[in-house]
């Protein structure tokens, strides 16, 4: 399975391409940063993401397209644009007929740290340990849609009987209907995030600098 991550933002859209197999395995296809002016008008600005969105579609033809999920907290400008890029993503994935999932970031987090409230060095290192990269991956954007992608693959070698295209349809879906003692302690942590998630509702992240 072939999973694209998309970290949204208008001023440094992440993404990030990885391969996944058997046993949780999973290896780097691609890894970028679209960035669009803050000079340009919005809509200038959003044909600079579909646009670099598109090609990497088109460059590597994933099975899945995997988003963060987009949460308000006090930043709506900020938070405005972001929305406006998911949406691009959701189109993009829409028209090119790929299923789509969204994660928040605490599921993201959990998966592949085991802390749902993770730092983004934090996840710069997992990453770099998961991929066996020789380096930190950068731009940190870059780094947290290449966690999307892999926490995306992870989920999904952990379910036992989601429906095909629930992912499409309800975000981040259910939860792995596996025992606790089945479950990795990353995929336990997810677990809880996600249980959290529903009762509380998602705990937003700080809002990104993305004007």
């Amino acid at each position: 399975m072939r999973v694209l991550g998309v970290d949204p933002g208008l001023t440094r859209c992440g993404m990030g391409t990885v391969d996944a197999g058997g046993a949780r395995r999973v290896s780097l296809v691609d890894m970028r940063v679209v960035r669009s002016p803050a000079e340009l008008a919005p809509h200038k600005r959003l044909l600079i993401i579909a646009d670099g969105l598109q090609e990497v579609i088109d460059a590597f033809k994933p099975d899945v397209v995997a988003v963060e999920r987009v949460f308000a907290q006090s930043n709506v400008r900020s938070v405005t644009g972001t929305a406006q890029v998911a949406g691009i993503v959701m189109l993009a994935a829409a028209r090119a007929g790929l299923r789509l999932a969204m994660h928040t970031p605490s599921e993201v987090k959990a998966a592949v740290t085991g802390n749902g409230r993770a730092d983004k060095r934090q996840v710069q290192v997992m990453v770099q340990r998961i991929l066996r990269l020789a380096s930190l991956p950068r731009p940190a954007d870059a780094a947290d849609a290449v966690a999307i992608a892999i926490a995306h693959s992870w989920r999904g070698s952990a379910l036992s009987d989601e429906e095909p295209d629930q992912a499409q349809h309800g975000g981040a879906g259910t939860l792995p209907r596996a025992t606790g003692g089945d479950l990795t302690p990353a995929q336990r942590m997810w677990a809880g995030a996600e249980r959290m998630s529903r009762r509380h509702g998602a705990v937003a992240p700080a809002a990104k600098n993305d004007v």
